[in-house]
């Protein structure tokens, strides 16, 4: 009585309700899908790369070593000779008897720069004149400083506005004096 039941309803059924295997054809599976699939392990190894850049430590950076203290000197003519730029030196020269760091400018004032007959010397009568000469040093460096005579009043104005440029822009770093001036430092001091 059972299967007549079930013939019966299974008639009363409408055929577009019916599932059969045939309904469907879906192919067994004959593998399972894998999520090592070469593209994914391509995404897996740039998602590693990605955190890793990102949490990786930075190195510690490191500071430059700071120039060494400059400490304010007096200068005699043929002590501040050296400091013209050549073999690494600082570039330093004089304007009215100050003595200027002008190292920042060696593009200038150092060796190839168009003001270099000045480095290492006292530049105070060649920029008051405008000119880059040598004949505007002092050639006995043991002897006593330009005391500048004869400079007009326009030539004074112009190293004025030179030294204002100077004090703005460079370290004093000391003062020129005389060889044998009661300020010079002595002999091997």
């Amino acid at each position: 009585m059972a299967d007549s039941m079930i013939s019966t309803n299974a008639a009363h059924v409408p055929e577009t309700h019916m599932h059969t295997e045939t309904d469907n054809p879906l192919p067994p599976p004959t593998h399972a899908q894998s999520i090592a699939s070469p593209i994914n392990l391509i995404l897996f190894a740039l998602l590693l790369t990605l955190v890793y850049l990102r949490l990786r430590p930075k190195p510690t950076p490191t500071l430059s070593k700071p120039p060494p203290p400059i400490v304010f000197r007096v200068f005699t003519p043929p002590m501040l000779k050296p400091y013209n730029g050549e073999n690494n030196m600082p570039v330093y020269l004089a304007v009215n008897g100050k003595v200027f760091d002008v190292s920042n400018g060696r593009n200038f004032y150092g060796p190839g720069g168009p003001y270099e007959n000045f480095a290492g010397r006292d530049a105070s009568r060649g920029l008051a004149c405008g000119s880059f000469d040598e004949d505007m040093l002092t050639k006995d460096l043991e002897g006593p400083l330009d005391d500048l005579k004869g400079l007009g009043e326009e030539e004074w104005e112009a190293m004025r506005g030179w030294e204002e440029r100077f004090q703005e822009k460079y370290l004093v770093v000391g003062k020129l004096v005389a060889v044998g001036d009661q300020e010079a430092p002595k002999e091997g001091s």
